[in-house]
């Protein structure tokens, strides 16, 4: 009897159930698994208030976002329409955190409090990032294509924070509470104030992520040496006198 060359029915469906078994187990693995897992156990390193685990599961929204992220995110680039969306407004209802289903977020990420952060479509965040509340990842105008910021690793937005724009921000950054960052930044650099400005100087590596307390106050440091050097001019300015009296008082 000929053979034909046509799969038959039962091994298309066994080929089919296996494709299906293997998308499902690539959503469990990479989306559900892996990357919260990561986002569940930083929180334990960086949140000095996170006592037990109940807590964590229950009470941090920064953790509740980035579960309905990751599986809105799964769905965006499987070009799911709609549910995405639906997904991410839903949790910005439920947490107060808009990240946009398009955004890419990396693991081991933590949203400290939360409240008001807004992440953008196009925005790329690397691993171990922190970010506290207020924090906006957003774009500029309504240019088309990448327009939202890239963040390396291991970087920390402070509370307020904005950076905006398709901008890189290198790994280890540290961007001050309140600065508003429009330009790229190196890695191992400080970012602060309006528009934000870098200090070129390598970090710590005993330096806690959340020790903010030591960030650069550029302000009071040209302050500082402005004093120091009117200091110096009265100083100076006083020997005049001084010299000054002292000719006057040899002519009488």
């Amino acid at each position: 009897m000929p053979q034909t060359l046509e799969p038959s029915r039962t091994k298309i469906a066994q080929t089919q159930d296996g494709a299906n078994t293997e998308q499902q187990s690539s959503l469990v693995t990479d989306v559900l698994f892996e990357p919260l897992l990561s986002d569940f156990r930083i929180i334990f390193e960086r949140d000095p208030a996170a006592r037990n685990w109940l807590e964590v599961l229950f009470c941090y929204p920064g953790f509740h976002a980035l579960c309905l992220h990751r599986l809105a995110h799964w769905l965006h680039r499987h070009r799911v329409a709609f549910i995405p969306r639906l997904i991410s407004h839903v949790g910005r209802f439920l947490t107060g955190i808009e990240i946009h289903p398009g955004a890419e977020i990396g693991k081991g990420v933590f949203i400290d409090h939360g409240m008001g952060v807004v992440i953008g479509e196009t925005a790329i965040v690397g691993d171990y990032t922190l970010i506290y509340q207020g924090v906006t990842l957003g774009g500029t105008g309504k240019e088309t294509g990448k327009r939202h910021p890239t963040l390396g690793k291991n970087v920390v937005v402070g509370a307020g924070a904005k950076v905006l724009g398709n901008i890189h921000i290198g790994d280890r950054v540290r961007v001050g509470a309140g600065s508003v960052v429009l330009r790229n930044v190196p890695a191992d650099c400080t970012v602060v104030g309006i528009p934000g400005r870098n200090i070129s100087r390598k970090q710590s590596a005993n330096l806690s992520p959340l020790e903010h307390n030591k960030l650069p106050d550029v302000e009071a440091t040209v302050i500082r040496s402005l004093l120091e050097r009117i200091e110096q001019l009265e100083q100076q300015l006083q020997t005049l006198k001084e010299g000054s009296r002292r000719v006057a008082d040899k002519r009488k």
